[in-house]
């Protein structure tokens, strides 16, 4: 297959879109590297255009040769420089942000709510322990990170393309929902001492602060993990890892 070079404004663009204002007003967002792309291919998501090094190309052809959207070949420099990680020798590509549609758990499914987790890495971590968990839906308050910052896509290493998003005032959220709903803290309930039914919802706080107050009292029972040695505390991503697992272990 023979590509026409990556025309400037779409680099431009490329570029533009590592600021959430322009995501923003262009409903864009950026996948970059072979393995987050490869991903991307093969989901559901509205792919606007795609650049691609030669060899990427050749080794990808059989995906390649049936996209509808159009397709740029572009030097590792270019790439390098328009996007976000520091070395990428494959791809980058532009697909549209869904959207932002409310999300519930079915009788037999848990879903993770974030409160105020600020860190896109720690967010593209916790999309990726909920994929591995088989966990499909999470919910994010209106200051977490945004699910389609570079760094949250680039942590989710693909799993964004099967973990839906809604970001939505999230006391207000679980003030109306009516299933169970457990919130993640320091002096809860021991998570290896309980069982949590399906449906409900699992709510994880700010990596320094915790549950706010409100979302604190508008969940049913507080569950901790708990701890055996001195470490002050645990990073929001490894929390949600082993809540997730004990989760699946009961």
């Amino acid at each position: 297959m023979k590509l026409k070079p990556a025309p400037k404004e779409k680099l431009k663009l490329i570029r533009a879109l590592s600021l959430k204002k322009n995501r923003v007003a262009h409903k864009l967002f950026l996948i970059e590297g072979a393995k987050s792309v490869k991903e991307l291919l093969n989901s559901q998501f509205d792919i606007s255009f795609l650049l691609s090094t030669q060899t990427f190309l050749d080794q990808n052809a059989a995906l390649l040769n049936k996209c509808p959207f159009p397709l740029f070949m572009a030097k590792v420099s270019d790439i390098e420089r328009s996007g976000s990680l520091k070395t990428n020798n494959s791809a980058i590509a532009v697909a549209k942000i869904p959207e932002n549609k409310p999300l519930a758990p079915n009788k037999s499914e848990y879903i993770l709510a974030l409160d105020d987790v600020r860190d896109p890495g720690n967010l593209g971590a916790i999309i990726r322990i909920a994929d591995w968990y088989g966990i499909t839906k999470l919910i994010l308050s209106k200051n977490c990170a945004d699910p389609y910052n570079p760094k949250t896509i680039i942590a989710s290493m693909g799993s964004f393309t099967r973990v839906s998003f809604h970001q939505t005032n999230l006391f207000k959220y679980l003030e109306k929902s009516a299933c169970q709903k457990i919130g993640a803290t320091m002096e809860g309930q021991s998570i290896h001492k309980i069982k949590i039914a399906t449906p409900a919802i699992i709510a994880l706080g700010n990596e320094s602060n915790g549950l706010s107050k409100l979302v604190l009292d508008s969940v049913n029972k507080t569950v901790s993990i708990p701890r055996f040695g001195h470490a002050e505390s645990l990073n929001v991503a490894m929390a949600a890892a082993v809540i997730c697992d004990n989760l699946k272990r009961s």
